[in-house]
């Protein structure tokens, strides 16, 4: 059976979309059955409806970026619902808490346009070119308490030229996002990935 994955998204999904494609073409064991986002007119939202995927807003009832109380309840019941085996956030613009890491334990995937433990938070890119860093580029990592601070499962390099801007960086980057993130799907699908002193060992890399 495929691993079946539940999506959180804030915005245009262009992840989310990589995900679905990669899922639905079968070049990954996986298959999208649940879209979820803290905002209604997200555009994510539109793809999973037009790929035939449950897609629903919940209201994530503070303006604060967390995601917390029944709102965080509401979101564990309806995964749970969908019967996920992967949690990924895909863009998605709020800070998972421990009752939620918790319920899904090294379950939780999330996406970053740096190559961690670089520029952690949010306008990676921007903090990248102003640091004058000569490489960039994502990272797939599992979600922990500490942000953007969990063990890296896969990361790509794009290099920066000097005359880029947030946005071409951040073009090249995604890019590479889109081809990360579902390839780290599929290990996960496939039994590949074991966590040991806070590190991912990925099976049959380096002779494992």
């Amino acid at each position: 059976m495929p691993c079946r994955v539940g999506v959180l998204v804030s915005g245009r999904g262009s992840n989310l979309q990589a995900i679905i494609d990669k899922s639905k073409s079968r070049e990954i064991d996986a298959e999208v059955v649940v879209v979820l986002s803290d905002d209604p007119e997200a555009y994510a939202l539109q793809i999973a409806k037009k790929a035939g995927i449950k897609a629903y807003y919940i209201d994530p009832e503070t303006a604060k970026p967390v995601l917390v109380g029944k709102a965080e309840d509401n979101y564990i019941d309806t995964l749970k619902k969908h019967k996920v085996d992967l949690v990924c956030l895909a863009g998605f613009m709020r800070i998972v808490k421990e009752k939620l890491i918790s319920e899904f334990e090294w379950k939780i995937m999330n996406i970053h346009p740096a190559l961690l433990p670089s520029f952690k938070g949010l306008h990676a890119q921007k903090k990248a070119l102003d640091y004058g860093v000569r490489f960039a580029g994502a990272t797939v990592h599992f979600v922990t308490t500490d942000v953007d601070g969990g063990p890296i499962i896969l990361q790509a390099v794009v290099p920066v030229y000097q005359d880029d801007t947030e946005e071409s960086l951040s073009k090249r980057i995604l890019k590479e996002e889109h081809r990360i993130y579902p390839e780290a799907i599929d290990l996960f699908s496939g039994n590949r990935i074991k966590i040991k002193d806070n590190k991912v060992l990925i099976e049959g890399n380096n002779g494992e």
